[in-house]
């Protein structure tokens, strides 16, 4: 029999029902259709009091915990087969806005359309991401890139202030002035603390309208449209930003019949400033290269955060691996164009991030942030495919892409939010340094390691 813990904290019988209830099904369905799990006991808690009533159910009953908010976990630490999944996404998704002192109050199973919606009525936002049914928590645990980046950082740079359920059932804040440390570790080290119930980042002025350029070069132009887009990246001020893509072109009116679904590089240039400085950006870059087609136009800036949602659209099967490069030098380059004809599905895509400006401006130990601040692009190689069989297919050319980067990533600094497996050394690897600070952190507010199901940073031993 499936439970789930009420409104008021107490666990009933038979509220979700079986396996063909909705609320059931919505609870452990995923953006990742690989991931196929069947948790025992469902939580959807309206609050902190009853989460912290829902892990102390899980922990008395020896069940391993899996938080959902947005459900966009490739790795599929959303859910558990077995387990307790907590449900923050069914009934704890208000957002708050202070126009005034430019913060932003959000549930921790909040979507950045979400988030954005409510911040662009006082014409405000913060980083997040490019696909806009993403969980704010689940992106800023771990850091979070988007189109602000240049100008904001990341959205776990924005991150003031956390109310968290730790292990033990508490409910705390952590800001600058009650546990600092804890704060450090939600700053990227993801959800190895306890659960946030809530959030709260800095805000800033975007919008409503915003200037967007999508171009697009065909496969066979692939060298000179990415060294292209390296150069545009290293001219780019702090009131732009940019996302590099290899992908099909989708099948929309803008695009030419004759490139629908083909495969090549795109370029999204994004201004937040002045249109005149943004047209002129944008007519270097065509005459430099000229594009396939080119979609040009200004649109509010929830619409540009909603733009590429149907290249993720929820339900297909996914496998990522991402890392860091300190360049995208030209012999990356020559692995990239030589490996992206060898993709099958239509919507497996490379993202690629560029990290300047504001990105760079925070030191490398003010978070607990796995990729480091003097980095310069964050790479994703993400296979998306509807079927099992594509899948497979395309879950051996991430792998084989990944290997051949190897030569020109940094060791170690990997993103965490970009894996779908989570195997030790890696984890440890990607944070470095901080692994053991972090570690220190666990041992004081998870000793027991209840919050696992993640990018798993095991608690330090007590030394003797």
């Amino acid at each position: 029999m499936n439970h789930s813990i009420d409104a008021r904290g107490a666990v009933r019988k038979g509220l979700l029902g079986g396996a063909g209830d909705p609320g059931y099904e919505r609870a452990r369905s995923l953006w990742n259709a690989a991931i196929d799990r069947h948790p025992a006991v469902v939580a959807c808690p309206a609050g902190a009091r009853d989460v912290a009533a829902a892990v102390g159910h899980a922990r008395a009953r020896g069940l391993e915990l899996a938080v959902r908010g947005g459900g966009h976990s490739a790795s599929g630490a959303s859910c558990v087969d077995g387990g307790m999944v907590i449900d923050l996404g069914a009934r704890m998704t208000a957002v708050v806005v202070d126009p005034q002192t430019r913060r932003v109050r959000c549930g921790g199973g909040a979507t950045m359309a979400d988030l954005d919606a409510a911040t662009q009525r006082r014409g405000l936002a913060v980083t997040g991401g490019t696909i806009s049914h993403t969980g704010v928590g689940g992106l800023a645990l771990g850091g979070g890139y988007g189109y602000l980046t240049q100008m904001a950082g990341l959205l776990v740079d924005n991150l003031v202030a956390a109310q968290v359920v730790l292990a033990d059932g508490r409910v705390v804040r952590a800001d600058a002035d009650e546990h600092p440390d804890l704060l450090w570790a939600l700053r990227g080290g993801g959800g190895n603390f306890g659960v946030v119930t809530e959030f709260e980042f800095n805000l800033h002025p975007v919008g409503p309208q915003v200037h967007v350029a999508m171009l697009f070069w065909e496969l066979e132009r692939c060298t000179p449209a990415l060294q292209l887009a390296r150069d545009v990246c290293a001219e780019l001020p702090r009131d732009a930003g940019i996302l590099i893509a290899g992908l099909n072109a989708a099948p929309a009116p803008f695009v030419p019949p004759e490139h629908q679904l083909a495969p090549g590089i795109a370029m999204i240039l994004v201004g937040f400033g002045d249109a005149a400085a943004h047209d002129h950006r944008l007519a270097k870059v065509c005459a430099r290269l000229t594009p396939a087609f080119e979609m040009v136009q200004d649109m509010p800036y929830v619409a540009l955060q909603q733009m590429i949602d149907g290249a993720g659209p929820w339900g297909m099967h996914a496998y990522s691996k991402g890392l860091v490069l300190d360049d995208l030098t030209d012999d990356a380059i020559a692995v990239l164009a030589d490996h992206l004809p060898r993709k099958s599905s239509p919507m497996s895509v490379l993202p690629i991030f560029p990290l300047g400006g504001a990105y760079a401006d925070v030191p490398d130990d003010a978070t607990a942030l796995s990729t480091r601040r003097s980095a310069r692009f964050n790479v994703s190689i993400d296979a998306i495919a509807p079927t099992p069989e594509l899948m497979a297919i395309d879950r051996e050319w991430v792998r084989g892409l990944w290997d051949a980067l190897q030569p020109f990533a940094r060791q170690g600094g990997e993103y965490v939010n970009f894996m779908s497996e989570y195997e030790p050394d890696r984890i440890r690897s990607a944070y470095g340094t901080k692994f053991d600070r972090l570690a220190a952190i666990k041992a004081t507010y998870d000793p027991d390691n209840v919050f696992r199901g993640n990018a798993n940073i095991t608690p330090a031993q007590p030394t003797v």
